[in-house]
């Protein structure tokens, strides 16, 4: 994997570090700012950062496109939501429009809401094909389980044969139905950031940077730059 590697001192400093780096990406951005969101307690660090002082004030939230890589089928209350633990660590912070924050729905059959999602995605790209110059997101963030999978693109599971759509359901091999980006869709970016924390995962992390096709981040890859936040 032709990807850029920055180690942290611990999960802190690694979530200040990208919590900085996404806000002056955000304010070098001409127009709209679209970032896919990721779950997980790395990055509910960086979203407390960035809705606390100082970036809370400099990040340009008036301009920013919220979408998610994944999420549970589960209502958006629901402790297990990525969306709720988004909304609670940042979204209820900042003065970020409601209109620009487009959690996935989770409500009825998941693959009908998966494709309700794609058809948001759609609408906000003013396309339903993606274009190789015209990048989806300006950035994704992903985490890294110990198993190597990345959003809900889970070992030994069709998602991972899915380059087409540009979200799937995932019924199987999990113990809750999800929705996930594809990787079509998270290659649709100008960057794409594995955030990833803590000593179990160095060798996965170390596997997936050497391109073990049996693990799912290993294949992830973005029209611009891939980079590992790593403490």
């Amino acid at each position: 994997m032709n990807a850029e590697l920055t180690v942290l001192a611990d999960p802190q400093a690694l979530a200040q570090y990208a919590a900085h780096w996404l806000t002056e990406r955000a304010l070098a951005a001409a127009g709209a700012f679209t970032i896919a969101l990721s779950g997980g307690s790395t990055p509910r660090l960086l979203y407390t950062i960035l809705a606390a002082p100082p970036l809370a004030e400099r990040f340009p939230w008036a301009r920013a496109q919220l979408f998610w890589g994944d999420e549970r089928c589960v209502p958006h209350d629901d402790p297990a939501s990525n969306y709720r633990m988004t909304r609670e660590a940042l979204l209820a912070k900042v003065p970020i429009p409601a209109a620009n924050v487009h959690p996935m729905p989770t409500d009825g059959d998941p693959a009908d809401a998966a494709a309700r999602y794609q058809r948001s995605l759609q609408d906000h790209y003013g396309a339903k094909v993606l274009s190789a110059d015209r990048p989806l997101f300006d950035v994704v963030l992903l985490g890294l389980g110990e198993n190597g999978h990345t959003a809900s693109l889970f070992p030994a599971t069709p998602a991972l044969d899915e380059f087409s759509a540009w979200v799937v359901a995932v019924t199987s091999g999990v113990p809750q139905p999800r929705l996930t980006l594809t990787y079509p869709a998270i290659a649709s970016s100008r960057e794409v950031v594995f955030l990833v924390a803590g000593a179990a995962k160095r060798g996965v992390l170390a596997a997936v940077r050497a391109g073990d096709p049996s693990l799912p981040a290993s294949q992830v890859t973005s029209a611009g730059q891939v980079r590992f936040f790593a403490a």
